[in-house]
């Protein structure tokens, strides 16, 4: 892939994955523009990686806030672990029903069918979008009205919260166009979390989810370029790993300039502005899916 489409794809990616736009829309609109493939195996793990540029730029960002609140005390941290790892079962079992049950019903009959195959379908994309940004101005509607925060000892969510923090983030998973920082950090919002305990959490479980998924793909990639070579065709691995990790370390960088501005506009109640954001995009999508992308 030549390289100024890869660097394209990490600054729509590292702006818009830590912004609650959907990174994953951008840049599936992004690549159908430029002519690519949204859902080959190759373009697939450089979504991935570029996840993965942004997961260390959450963690750079966050490190200093997350040390004073999770990482405080044994008991601090104790109650992390068990509210991240209840909101990341909640994750894995929603998202994967979900996969499953796409995968049968959507491509019924198809041997091997991966739901990664949908991920380019732009008709799929906007109705996630419009979602989202509902979900969105609600959560910064009431916000701004000063609706009261539950009050918690320590300074994470409660467990309640945590748990549907985790179901939306994986009624999120296999939607292109559904954020899941706007999701997840709208939920937190929604069922009586603090906006500041809602963005550090929800980025927490990013970077829980973020390995595995990386890991998923990288699988993916390998058992694409087999099935290849088993037809006579040829996928350059390491070309692609190549292309990705120059990706990777520019999403890095305009990741940790997207955080900034989300907190900025989370801090000073302009939330909902992100949800009218994703509500335009949403008609941008429907009209070039009209125009034939």
């Amino acid at each position: 892939m030549p390289i100024l489409k890869v660097v394209v794809l990490a600054i729509v990616q590292g702006l818009a994955e830590l912004l609650p736009v959907s990174s994953s829309a951008h840049v599936v609109v992004a690549e159908k523009l430029m002519g690519l493939d949204p859902s080959s195996p190759q373009m697939t793990l450089l979504l991935v990686m570029l996840h993965t540029g942004t997961m260390f730029a959450v963690i750079a960002y966050f490190w200093k806030q997350w040390k004073k609140t999770y990482f405080s005390s044994a008991d601090a941290f104790k109650r992390f672990v068990v509210r991240a790892a209840w909101a990341s079962v909640l994750t894995v079992l929603i998202g994967g029903i979900l996969k499953t049950a796409i995968e049968k019903t959507m491509f019924h009959g198809a041997p091997n069918a991966e739901i990664e195959e949908l991920f380019g379908r732009l008709d799929l994309i906007a109705p996630a979008l419009l979602a989202a940004g509902v979900l969105i101005i609600i959560a910064g509607l009431r916000e701004r009205k000063g609706a009261p925060a539950t009050q918690v000892y320590g300074n994470s969510v409660t467990m309640g919260q945590a748990g549907w923090m985790g179901a939306v983030q994986g009624l999120c998973l296999p939607f292109r166009g559904f954020s899941r920082s706007g999701a997840t950090i709208s939920t937190g919002m929604l069922t009586g979390a603090g906006k500041d305990r809602a963005e550090r959490f929800s980025f927490a479980l990013a970077v829980i989810l973020t390995p595995p998924v990386v890991l998923r793909e990288a699988m993916r990639l390998v058992k694409a370029s087999h099935e290849a070579a088993a037809r006579g065709l040829h996928i350059d691995l390491q070309s692609s790993v190549a292309t990705s990790v120059i990706g990777m370390v520019l999403a890095f960088f305009a990741g940790l300039i997207a955080l900034k501005w989300l907190s900025a506009w989370l801090e000073e109640g302009r939330w909902y502005l992100f949800g009218i954001y994703c509500l335009a995009a949403s008609c941008a999508v429907f009209y070039l899916h009209h125009l034939g992308y």
